[in-house]
């Protein structure tokens, strides 16, 4: 979060495949997010996923996601990418491809341009779309935000 804006630079979400569920493959070509925020609707914010190396923090993704062309600039360290983009990134990754299996965690990331950061109470949702299975919605309300790290819950 930006404290004295009172606004998001970017969100992540994280995913992993439950006890007995199957794998999903997280190719772009394949996969969509639709964001939707207080006062804009994309249909697809999708631009890339990162599979060849793991990531812990959301500063070090975004970096990787500028070098690879998936966003304009890293969020957390500058103003903002030009376009509101999302990508996913590994945690722990076992072998290196678009394919989220058992035991490997990873998050999808949402950086928010400029003109687009939610702030304080507006209501956030992105909706996961994949080539099998329902969506997955995830719908919040943005708390206050009093430091750079803001937990939505």
């Amino acid at each position: 979060g930006h404290v004295s804006a009172g606004k998001l630079n970017a969100t992540a979400i994280p995913v992993k495949i439950v006890s007995g569920g199957s794998s999903i493959n997280l190719n772009p070509a394949n996969a969509a997010i639709r964001y939707i925020g207080a006062s804009v609707e994309h249909g697809n914010i999708y631009a890339g996923a990162l599979t060849t190396t793991t990531y812990d923090t959301l500063s070090a993704a975004m970096d990787a996601a500028v070098t690879a062309t998936y966003v304009s600039a890293n969020p957390v360290t500058t103003s903002g990418p030009n376009a509101t983009k999302a990508i996913f990134y590994f945690n722990v990754n076992r072998n290196s491809n678009f394919i989220l299996d058992q035991g490997e965690h990873g998050m999808f990331a949402i950086a928010f341009t400029e003109s687009e950061r939610p702030q304080s109470l507006d209501v956030i949702r992105a909706e996961i779309i994949l080539p099998t299975g329902a969506p997955l919605t995830i719908e919040r309300t943005v708390p206050n935000i009093s430091s750079s790290i803001v937990d939505l819950g």
